[in-house]
């Protein structure tokens, strides 16, 4: 048979258990590339691919290299390859067309209709007679990879993504797909697990997902078997023969490993979807096979004779806005459960905040990296005895400032538990207030987690008097929490003496990662406010009513820059938060500024601010979603148009007049497109995100000249924290 080079995709992160598969399966020269394995074999090992692939998306056939500077050349290349060779003119077909720094080809659909019209025009001439598009199920399916000006050509030998089993109903969503989960159980060791006859468990199973694919990998049962379309199946170079013997294995084998399957079963407190898994395993020929039943988490327990196995789950992740203190309170719970009524078992969860893990109790081996879809989650692996067991810390500031109170009212002098804490505190504060006298900064970052051991940042902020905002990192799980304590007594004991003010002047709050829009969550009700200035510019501040306090300190340099440039100009400010940005545009002379936000705690705050400055001009305050705003103006006849624009949205956020989640890394090209849209031809617009793992698609921003200015708008005393923010300017071409 001939040997073939081949190309197998997976989602990010799950390329070398991909390659460890195929390995497996008897692919020769396996390499691990960025999202897929290149490897070697011949027609029976691309078959085997795949039908036995858990983790792969698609396996790629490459027909032929070559370059592309141009639509022309594409055409060209793609019309001397001899098509009847791979199917007829009376047959269909389909292009897939992806593109990735390439100037001559950015556009996906442009791509593949270019590709599309060379194939035809090949073979109306040829044979006077076209071949159709059909997009579901088509003879054979064409994937095109453009990287640079690289072109990579392949026949898509999967069809449709191998992640499709055949087991789900059509009009079900499952929150991870069968890959994901097929990739999660091969790196909680289940395959070992099951052959010694140990339980799989999914307490929280939703749809099924993890179960089924729990039994597919114990019964030695071919992910593919139950697929009727493939994209080779009506190629023309198709092994008929070849195909029938390797199903007629996976047949064999699965009939033989459904005679010795362990204990599978799940519980969901949703009657619908327990419905749902049922018709699954049922689909799937698991009946009799998987257990599922109505059962809520707090009733979750391995039968008395269910060996000791795998727990599994995909449990919430608490990224809806207000979903977060409910979903801690289940991890909470869902770790004393495990650490209760399943010592001796292992368990597995994937999660996309690692702070929640912390919730069980329970340590963890290192964390696996995967992605469930765009978003970046970690797979926890637990060893459920004893010595993994701790006491989760506090969550709620309250409890944390209760139990540090309680430090400080020991017995024990907490200053002397500080010692080192105090030493790079008088060393800051010596450069730093130099600093800050000489650049004429009156609030500023003095401390940022400079020691480990005391993990907080020291904000200083001067007005009328001095105040401090001491923001708590939490510390690592290595870290006894009653230890934890003690140091941050120590720290409220230090800054008062060594600043010279008084205790009531320092105010303390915790500082997680944040999620969804959390720093703007109420902490309080005090509603006091001081004032502070910066560049001539004045500012309400609040430090016990929300996490933040009204003012971004690390976007000082930013709001200088608009300040200067805002001059006779029309600013326009989206998720306008207090509309500091929109202060210092006025400040600067700006024509008018626009300010966009939809909470009216802040558009009030926003306008507090601006009589703080006795500002009485051309300024408006919207109350809108800016994303929706932004959307919306630009399908007007007559958008509105602003020489200055300043975009800092939101990680994440989830409006109540949004249909979906906004995400900035998924969302940003459009929303950028859209502000664009509004931004006069001489204009600039400064795009800023604190995502740290955040990546610009350039690709996808429309005519637009882009400039990374980040290291410019951080400022000296945010220096230790080069990620706290990222920041582009952009402009029309």
């Amino acid at each position: 048979m001939t040997k073939y080079q081949l190309f197998a995709t997976t989602p990010k992160a799950m390329e070398d258990i991909l390659a460890n598969e195929l390995k497996l399966l008897g692919a020769e020269n396996v390499q691990a590339k960025m999202a897929g394995v290149a490897f070697q074999g011949n027609l029976e090992m691309a078959y085997r691919a795949c039908l036995w692939s858990r983790t792969a998306n698609r396996i790629l056939l490459p027909l032929k290299s070559f370059e592309v500077n141009s639509k022309e050349d594409l055409y060209e290349a793609v019309k001397k390859i001899n098509w009847f060779e791979h199917f007829k003119p009376d047959e269909t077909f389909a292009v897939s067309f992806s593109s990735k720094n390439s100037e001559a080809i950015n556009n996906t659909h442009f791509g593949a209709l270019v590709v599309k019209d060379a194939i035809v025009d090949q073979m109306r001439a040829k044979f006077q007679k076209r071949p159709n598009i059909d997009l579901n199920r088509p003879t054979i399916k064409i994937n095109v990879y453009l990287n640079n000006n690289n072109a990579q050509l392949s026949l898509d030998l999967s069809g449709e993504s191998l992640h499709r089993r055949g087991y789900r109903a059509a009009n079900v969503q499952a929150p991870i797909k069968e890959n994901l989960a097929a990739a999660m159980l091969l790196r909680s060791d289940w395959p070992e697990i099951a052959k010694r006859g140990g339980s799989l468990i999914d307490p929280m199973c939703g749809s099924g997902t993890l179960l089924l694919e729990g039994a597919l990998i114990a019964a030695d049962y071919a992910p593919g078997l139950m697929r009727d379309y493939y994209g080779f199946l009506g190629w023309k170079k198709h092994d008929e023969e070849c195909w029938q013997k390797l199903l007629t294995e996976a047949e064999d084998r699965k009939t033989t490993g459904l005679q010795n399957m362990p204990i599978i079963a799940g519980f969901d407190q949703s009657r619908r979807t327990v419905a749902t898994a049922i018709q699954h395993t049922e689909n799937a020929g698991f009946q009799n096979k998987i257990h599922v039943e109505k059962r809520d988490i707090s009733d979750a327990e391995p039968a008395i004779s269910w060996k000791p196995g795998l727990v599994i789950c995909n449990p919430p992740y608490g990224e809806r806005l207000g979903d977060e203190e409910k979903t801690s309170q289940l991890y909470l719970q869902f770790g004393e459960i495990l650490k209760s009524r399943f010592q001796g078992w292992k368990a597995s969860l994937i999660i996309s905040n690692p702070e929640m893990g912390f919730r069980l109790g329970i340590r963890s081996q290192k964390p696996v990296t995967l992605f469930n879809g765009a978003l970046e989650c970690k797979l926890l692996r637990l060893n459920i005895e004893e010595n993994s067991f701790f006491i989760p810390k506090a969550k709620s500031q309250q409890e944390r400032i209760e139990r540090v109170t309680k430090e400080l009212n020991s017995e024990t002098d907490p200053a002397h538990t500080a010692e080192m804490f105090a030493n790079r505190l008088k060393k800051n504060l010596k450069k730093m207030s130099k600093w800050a006298k000489q650049k004429n900064i009156s609030c500023y970052r003095l401390y940022d987690a400079d020691l480990p051991e005391y993990s907080v940042a020291v904000d200083i902020y001067q007005g009328d008097n001095l105040w401090v905002n001491v923001q708590e990192y939490e510390a690592p799980k290595t870290i006894a929490a009653h230890k934890a304590n003690e140091r941050l007594a120590g720290i409220l004991a230090e800054i008062p003496r060594i600043l010279n003010i008084d205790k009531s002047q320092v105010f303390l709050k915790i500082r997680r990662k944040q999620k969804k829009t959390e720093q703007y969550e109420k902490q309080a009700n005090t509603e006091r406010f001081y004032t502070i200035e910066e560049n001539n510019c004045k500012f309400a501040i609040n430090f016990e009513d929300y996490l933040d306090t009204g003012i971004f300190l690390d976007h000082r340099p930013i709001r200088l820059k608009i300040q200067q440039q805002a001059k006779n100009k029309n600013f326009l400010n989206l998720f306008a938060y207090t509309a500091t940005a929109s202060i210092h545009a006025a400040i600067g002379g700006a024509l008018s500024t626009t300010s966009i936000n939809s909470s009216n705690t802040y558009l009030d705050w926003a306008k507090k601010n601006f009589d703080l400055n006795n500002l009485k001009g051309n300024d408006r305050h919207i109350r809108a979603d800016s994303s929706i705003w932004l959307e919306e103006e630009r399908k007007k006849d007559n958008p509105s148009q602003y020489d200055l624009i300043f975009l800092d949205p939101p990680t994440f956020s989830n409006s109540k007049r949004m249909d979906n989640v906004f995400d900035v890394q998924r969302d940003h090209a459009t929303l950028i497109n859209n502000a664009l849209a509004l931004l006069t031809s001489s204009g600039t617009l400064y795009f800023s995100t604190n995502f740290k793992r955040f990546k610009l698609d350039e690709m996808a921003i429309i005519n637009a000249n882009i400039k990374n200015i980040s290291s410019s708008t951080i400022p000296a005393d945010f220096s230790r924290s080069p990620k706290i923010h990222y920041c582009w300017k952009i402009t029309h071409k």
